[in-house]
């Protein structure tokens, strides 16, 4: 005689997406920018200096490609030596840009 096994299935329900990281990722994100926008088109010079809003607006973008690095990469659940690893290479270019536009001129003076 055939062993008859019955297993009772029970109906799995699919589990509901966690969508709040999400829309707090894209909260965060709409706010920066948001804020960049603001700044960039919205405050004229006399109330903020021009250099003090370029200065600001590179924070603000650099914040902002930070926090996509950390979501969006993952490595805001990483060791932190990974994370020094990605972040220290971005500050040292960033410096090196710094550097380059402040002493861009610097090549047309004649000696």
């Amino acid at each position: 005689m055939a062993d008859v096994h019955t297993h009772s299935h029970t109906e799995g329900k699919i589990a509901k997406p966690n969508t709040a990281g999400i829309w707090r990722t894209f909260y965060v994100l709409l706010g920066i920018t948001a804020l960049e926008f603001i700044i960039a088109l919205a405050i004229p010079s006399y109330v903020m200096p021009h250099l003090i809003k370029v200065g600001v607006y590179i924070i603000l973008t650099i914040a902002k490609a930070f926090y996509i690095v950390a979501e969006f990469m993952h490595l805001k659940h990483e060791v932190k030596f990974l994370g020094m690893c990605i972040v220290l290479p971005m500050i040292f270019i960033a410096w090196l840009l710094l550097a380059m536009v402040m002493e861009g001129g610097a090549l047309y003076i004649r000696w």
